[in-house]
């Protein structure tokens, strides 16, 4: 489904990602874990076509990354909420929605599925932030796109709601969808069916999260990355 190879991402003098080799699954749910600055977000937009590359192939669902036959294909979500502020949630979502010629029931079934139902006639910019994010994720999944990536979509989120969305993140992958989120929040990483473990634009890790914590030598995730990066560290 996702194919990156070679990858070489470049920002000044630093180099984010030193030749990143990553293969993503379709009909899964895929966590991108590392630190902050590990080079997590780098990865996501080169996947979605909107990064710069040094070197390197991103292939998604057959096609070069950012390639036109992509554009209707791919759900993103960035830190950062992307809606228009002085429009309603419903409205936001109903515009998204039209670009691909839905009806406004996908956009009421998009919002009901971020957990927004309540609020849907209420102004953006009178959300809190969580529910801004919230607001940024009913417009990428309005479409039901075959690959979602989601930067840390449940920063913010109380535990009932994170769970809700986890949830639906998995009804998304059940129902075909190739689903990567970012996270450093290593409790979520055990919702997924595999992990991407990066540390300063290196891959430490490919594996599911039982192999992980296997490999490891802990049952703990926090402990077995840990254990990986030290291990890295020796090895270097």
């Amino acid at each position: 489904m996702i194919k990156v190879s070679g990858l070489v991402v470049r920002r000044g003098r630093r180099v984010v990602l030193d030749g990143f080799d990553c293969e993503i699954p379709q009909g899964s749910v895929t966590g991108l874990l590392g630190p902050s600055g590990s080079g997590k977000t780098t990865l996501m937009r080169a996947i979605v076509g909107v990064q710069v590359v040094e070197k390197g192939t991103v292939t998604v669902l057959g096609h070069p990354a950012g390639s036109p036959p992509l554009r209707r294909k791919i759900g993103y979500v960035t830190q950062a909420p992307s809606v228009y502020a002085d429009l309603t949630v419903s409205e936001n979502v109903r515009y998204f929605a039209s670009l691909y010629r839905l009806k406004a029931q996908a956009a009421s079934d998009a919002i009901e599925a971020v957990g927004l139902t309540g609020h849907a006639g209420q102004l953006v910019a009178d959300l809190s932030g969580g529910q801004r994010s919230r607001a940024s994720l009913a417009c990428a999944i309005v479409s039901r796109p075959e690959v979602l990536v989601l930067d840390e979509p449940t920063v913010g989120q109380d535990p009932v709601l994170r769970d809700e969305l986890w949830s639906h993140f998995r009804r998304l992958a059940d129902d075909g969808a190739t689903v990567l989120v970012s996270s450093h929040v290593m409790d979520e990483a055990n919702r997924c069916d595999r992990l991407l473990l990066i540390r300063e634009g290196v891959l430490i890790a490919d594996d599911t999260p039982a192999a992980v914590k296997r490999s490891a030598g802990t049952d703990d995730l926090d402990q077995a990355f840990l254990r990986l990066i030290r291990s890295q560290e020796v090895a270097a």
